[in-house]
């Protein structure tokens, strides 16, 4: 009987999961080219791609030969889909290998990139007329069994039957509504003073502006969508037995520092991180679940992110700072192997354990 799609998904990614465990207990850095072998091929070739024919796969592509060239270009009938920018396995990737290949991409009219380590992936939507961070579509991470489903569901969408239809475009276009509507929630929360106040003066006519200001301020909100997921209908998905379980609806728990450190998963004082257009940025989550950055302390990662961001490149017209989402901006040090991963893997990390 053969295996569906997602099994040798899931198989594969559990194989370069041990692959990278070794690596780690020996302490070995591969190079780009043994990253590429090693990690990187065998999960193509699990999403369907055939990395010897070249109508597939065209490696070091350029679309003319003065250009620098990108590692993978998938193709559909002739035409690149996908670029995948590799990096060596110990290099952590950043704005800078985003930009790069993200901007070729744009020029030679590629909408989705793929960034990598062989154990991060990060997907990219080149088209978004957005900065480079918003362009970020999803972060998954092979090395952690808890984004498993996670890893299979975003890299399914890089599959060979899929590249080719709308439905990333979709997710996307999803995904972006929702972060640029927690972006402004967040925003009006954070200003106490400005139009929620007066909105919440009108539904509360016993309350003075000044008590529903002051009751604003020790308000703590967090704003959190559920990851938009794949329609059940996708093929890279085997369909579910007749007495199959209802799968369960994603999780949406409103989620905070402060949870984070009740649980132990964060243990302040916890040093955080940025490169930001190339400006280096430091901030630090307080025992109170505050984040301090530049002598100032604010009541989330993303109002502080707006703040590093604003440090650097001012704030939009009309607004206070630039709309962020400190989850994930900020980054932390994973103390036993010292690289740099997204503080919203912790909190992942603390939704798994609610599940």
């Amino acid at each position: 009987m053969a295996r569906s799609p997602e099994s040798v998904l899931r198989e594969t990614l559990i194989k370069v999961r041990a692959r990278i465990e070794e690596l780690r207990e020996r302490g070995d850095r591969p190079s780009e080219q043994d990253t590429k072998a090693v990690l990187i091929d065998p999960v193509l070739a699990a999403l369907g791609w055939r990395l010897d024919e070249f109508e597939d796969v065209r490696r070091e592509y350029r679309a003319k030969p003065q250009d620098n060239p990108v590692d993978y270009a998938l193709t559909v009938f002739g035409q690149p889909r996908l670029f995948v920018e590799a990096k060596a396995y110990s290099t952590a990737l950043d704005r800078k290998c985003a930009s790069q290949v993200m901007g070729y991409a744009a020029v030679v009219g590629v909408g989705w990139c793929l960034l990598t380590n062989g154990d991060e992936y990060r997907l990219y939507n080149s088209f978004a007329k957005v900065d480079v961070d918003e362009k970020l579509f999803r972060t998954v991470r092979v090395s952690s069994p808890e984004e498993t489903d996670l890893c299979v569901e975003t890299l399914a969408l890089c599959a060979r039957e899929h590249i080719g239809e709308a439905e990333l475009d979709v997710l996307w276009k999803s995904q972006f509504v929702d972060r640029r509507v927690q972006a402004a929630l967040e925003e009006l929360y954070a200003d106490e003073t400005g139009a929620l106040a007066r909105l919440v003066r009108k539904r509360c006519a016993e309350l003075t502006l000044v008590e529903v200001r002051d009751s604003l301020r020790r308000a703590q909100v967090h704003v959190h969508f559920p990851a938009v997921t794949p329609p059940a209908t996708s093929a890279v998905h085997a369909p579910p037995a007749p007495d199959a379980k209802p799968a369960k609806a994603p999780l949406s728990y409103a989620v905070q520092l402060g949870d984070l450190i009740k649980a132990g998963i964060v243990q302040p004082p916890l040093p955080l991180e940025k490169v930001y257009k190339g400006v280096h940025l430091e901030a630090l989550v307080e025992a109170d679940g505050r984040v301090r950055f530049a002598e100032e302390s604010y009541d989330s990662l993303s109002m502080a992110g707006g703040m590093a961001r604003k440090s650097v490149s001012g704030a939009p017209p009309g607004r206070a700072y630039p709309p962020t989402n400190g989850w994930t901006f900020w980054l932390y040090r994973e103390v036993s192997s010292g690289e740099l991963r997204s503080i919203d893997d912790l909190r992942h990390q603390y939704l798994q354990g609610r599940e």
